[in-house]
């Protein structure tokens, strides 16, 4: 089993309109509604691939009972922790004209002291049936700025082996429990390292404690920065689509190679394909299963000294 944790999962709202008038009135075209927040898309991707998955996190109010809905619904499993703040809800505003989204982020509920032990006990209970754990999102207020270094120490404390993707201040304080590995984006890369060059902003996490960095280039693949090697992975086309959830796919297909063991090149093929698949869904936590298998084998991967040097 693998064991996704979301902190800070949302209700994830989509309004679709004709055309967005800011500051005017917009009649909604249509609306749904979907339990989110990057672990659950994870276990979406990992559920569709035929893995057994466990979600958790902190759920609460009355979109935390619409979130666990979803979940059952999509017959993912879930041992989400029920809180008393509301789960926070994501609004997507679709036009339909211009083919733009605006995206409305609430911040979540503060979680107390007295919750954050009670997860801290929880997932330690889960990580006994799991072959490895994915701690992916933001945090909600009031949760400890180390938390997922603290998340990261409780899975090897069974031998589970830990994956991180966050950014900022989380990002940076998980790195000294040294999680086996850490997938920012070319964005929160810098931020995290104050570098330029991707290549050497991964070098510099890996130095600071992460086992290995796979970073997301967005249309220009992914790199990793492992100590078996470095690698740049390169999609053998651009999809045009929805790309929220391809980072999370990523994810999944890392969090597998790591449980199977699989080579790295093979690996990160598999993560771009995914990835690719991803933004030919139109939502997060989907893919296409025949572009999937379409550019699975056609991912271009070579060692990361010769692409930088052609």
């Amino acid at each position: 089993m693998i064991l996704t944790l979301t902190l800070n999962a949302a209700l994830d709202v989509t309004y679709r309109v004709d055309r967005l008038r800011p500051r005017g009135s917009n009649r909604v075209r249509s609306t749904a509604e979907r339990a989110g927040g990057k672990g659950i898309n994870v276990a979406r991707v990992l559920h569709a691939l035929g893995r057994e998955t466990v979600v958790t996190g902190f759920a609460g109010g009355a979109a935390g009972e619409t979130l666990r809905r979803d979940l059952a619904a999509a017959r993912l499993p879930e041992r989400l922790l029920p809180i008393a703040g509301e789960t926070r809800r994501t609004v997507a505003v679709v036009d339909e004209s211009a083919g733009d989204t605006t995206i409305l982020l609430e911040p979540g509920p503060a979680v107390p002291t007295e919750d954050w032990a009670r997860l801290l006990d929880h997932v330690d209970r889960l990580l006994t049936q799991a072959s490895a754990a994915v701690f992916s999102g933001s945090l909600p207020p009031g949760a400890p700025e180390d938390a997922y270094g603290r998340l990261v120490r409780l899975a090897h404390a069974h031998r589970v082996p830990a994956v991180v993707d966050a950014d900022g201040a989380a990002l940076r304080a998980a790195l000294a429990a040294g999680p086996d590995l850490v997938k920012p984006n070319a964005d929160e890369l810098a931020a995290a390292t104050g570098l330029a060059d991707p290549v050497a902003a991964a070098g510099a996490l890996v130095d600071a404690g992460a086992g290995a960095v796979v970073a997301s280039l967005g249309p220009d693949g992914l790199i990793a920065v492992t100590p078996q090697g470095s690698w740049w992975a390169m999609p053998p086309e651009q999809l045009a689509g929805n790309p929220t959830g391809a980072g999370d796919a990523a994810v999944a297909a890392l969090t597998l190679g790591l449980v199977d063991a699989t080579p790295w090149p093979e690996r990160l093929a598999e993560a771009v394909a995914l990835s690719a698949a991803a933004v030919a869904a139109p939502l997060a936590g989907d893919f296409d299963p025949d572009v999937h298998r379409r550019l699975r084998a056609l991912v271009d991967v070579q060692p990361l000294h010769s692409q930088r040097s052609s």
